[in-house]
Order: structure tokens, then sequence, then C-alpha cells
């Protein structure tokens, strides 16, 4: 290996030391009271050296979120590969993989919300922000797929895949960023109660989705 490659494996090892000592503080502490001081501290470095490789607690926060969105296209990937379900069984299906998504990393996933949906988004850098926005596109493209070629009824077929598309995800996406129960004692409790009125909007949802 030449001292070229010893060096980039040296930086991505540091990269994602701080991605992980990130990840704990948030935990710990929140997203909203965690500072770029700590997550240095966690992670046994200089404030200084952890500029070097982010900016803000906000791209440490997106680039975590990453992995969440290449999770959410594997999980759409699955689905669509599933050929033999009828139509209530695929959205029973669509259901599952989002919040199956939301619950492999719950803070991660609403802080990805809440990013995207202030102007902190504006601050990342132009390769990071790329990367996420082609990360998302390929999400919503894979679950477009999921009516164009999936979702079936006696009477008729899905006509606009994309604008449903769009709208479900909407609709989970307002469930997630704004129906956070403060008082939930626990994660588990705050997971079953999103299941619970997830699962009442795609009942609502499945009902007026087909023209």
């Amino acid at each position: 290996m030449g001292i070229k490659e010893r060096k980039e494996r040296e930086k991505e090892r540091r990269r994602q030391q701080i991605l992980v000592a990130a990840k704990r503080v948030f935990v710990n502490k929140g997203f909203g009271k965690a500072t770029m001081e700590d997550i240095a501290n966690e992670a046994e470095l200089s404030p200084g050296t952890l500029y070097l490789y982010f900016k803000s607690k906000d791209e440490l926060c997106a680039s975590l979120s990453v992995r969440i969105l290449e999770y959410l296209i594997i999980r759409m990937e699955h689905l669509n590969g599933e050929k033999m379900l009828d139509t209530k069984q695929k959205i029973f299906q669509l259901k599952k993989a989002l919040l199956d998504v939301y619950e492999f990393d719950p803070l991660i996933f609403r802080n990805l919300f809440y990013l995207k949906s202030s102007e902190a988004v504006q601050q990342l850098s132009p390769e990071l922000l790329d990367e996420i926005n082609a990360l998302a596109c390929t999400a919503m493209d894979k679950m477009t797929s999921f009516f164009e070629t999936g979702t079936r009824k006696e009477t008729g077929v899905c006509r606009h895949p994309r604008e449903i598309t769009e709208i479900l995800w909407a609709m989970f996406y307002g469930l997630v960023l704004w129906g956070k129960d403060t008082n939930a004692p626990d994660q588990k409790d705050e997971n079953e109660r999103l299941e619970k009125i997830v699962s009442r909007a795609f009942e609502i949802f499945e009902r007026g989705v087909y023209v």
C-alpha cells in the first residue's frame, strides 16, 4: 500500500470515528443540545480536527442520514421484487417498509426530516447535498415503480403513480416530523404510537389511492 492509499484510509477511519462519536452524543444529549465541542470530546479529538472533516453538526447529522436513505432504497427494491402480492398486501408491506426504515434509526431519521425542512440544508457542502438529493430521488423512483407495476385493482389501475408517491411520502413525512410524542416514556412506546397512527393513515390512503 502506497503513502497516498494509507493517508486516504486514515482519513476515512478518522471520519468514521467522528460519525460514531456524533451518534453517541446525539443520542445522549439530543441534537438540539449537542455541540461540536461535545462531539470532539467524545471522539477524543480537538475541535480544530473535527472541523477539518465536518463544518457543522448539521453536516454531521446529514452525513449520518446517508445510510438511512441507502437502507430506504434497499427496502424499496425488496418491495418491488415481491411479484405475487395482491394490492392490499403490497400496501401493507410498503407501510411495514417505511416503519422499518424509521425504526432502523429514529433519531437520525427524524433529524433528517427536520434538516430537509430548514434553511440549514443550504449550508451543507455541495457534494453532500448532491449525494443526499440523489439518494432521495432514487428512493422516490423506486416507490413510484411500486405504483406503476405493483398496484392493480379489478376496477382499474393507479393513473398517477408519481403524484401518489409524493402524497404518500408527504403523509409519512408529516406523521414522523410532527407526530412525536414528547411524553412517551421510551423509544419503544414512541415506535408503537407511530405505528398505530401510520396504520390508520394507510387505511385511509388505500381507500382513496385508486380511481
